[in-house]
């Protein structure tokens, strides 16, 4: 795997990534993943000792962190903490609808990804919430909350809902700026916002 040569923990993970998007999660092997990489399968399991079960927990995780890592770039430059939620919003639901592997695996094997995002999820809250409590605390600086909101709840709270509704919008039309700029002021920050 180009770039990933001095890592052999990042070429692995790859490579299971690799082969989940070809043979399904059910029907990858170490030994596939093995080829794959260009990690012998010694390696691999002093690597992940527990087997085939952690390395697709961890490539979960490993494609995970790099769907937030484009996120957090896509928002970057927000001017405000209600303009961030909505940039992210709408890549986040659209970069979901668009994943490949993600969208297979979900028709073909729910069963054993739904789990493995469960999991996930805990370590996923902990970095959403890391991410937007400087983006609250200039908001807060800027008198743009209510006095009374608490940094961290507001921020583990706004994470919370953030993951759901990206996966599961409801009735809400992620396609839609205005639909999605209700949704953040009027509701998702109703009570964190100061009156404009």
């Amino acid at each position: 795997m180009p770039g990933m040569d001095d890592d052999p923990r990042e070429r692995v993970l790859a490579g299971t990534y690799a082969c989940i998007a070809r043979f399904g999660m059910g029907k990858t092997t170490v030994d596939d993943v093995a080829k794959e990489s260009g990690v012998s399968r010694a390696s691999i399991y002093r690597l992940f000792p527990d087997g085939k079960e952690q390395l697709l927990r961890e490539a979960v995780g490993w494609e995970m962190n790099r769907f937030f890592a484009r996120l957090a770039e896509q928002v970057y430059d927000a001017p405000d903490f209600a303009s961030l939620l909505e940039q992210g919003l709408v890549f986040a639901h659209r970069s979901l609808m668009e994943h490949e592997v993600l969208q297979k695996v979900l028709v073909t094997e729910p069963d054993r990804l739904l789990p493995l995002l469960t999991v996930e999820q805990h370590r996923v809250l902990r970095f959403i919430t890391a991410f937007l409590l400087p983006y609250l605390e200039r908001e807060r600086a800027a008198g743009r909350l209510q006095p009374a909101v608490d940094l961290e709840q507001a921020a583990d709270y706004v994470a919370r809902m953030l993951l759901s509704l990206i996966g599961s919008p409801g009735h809400w039309d992620m396609d839609d700026p205005a639909a999605v700029r209700k949704l953040v002021r009027a509701q998702l920050l109703g009570g964190i916002l100061a009156p404009a």
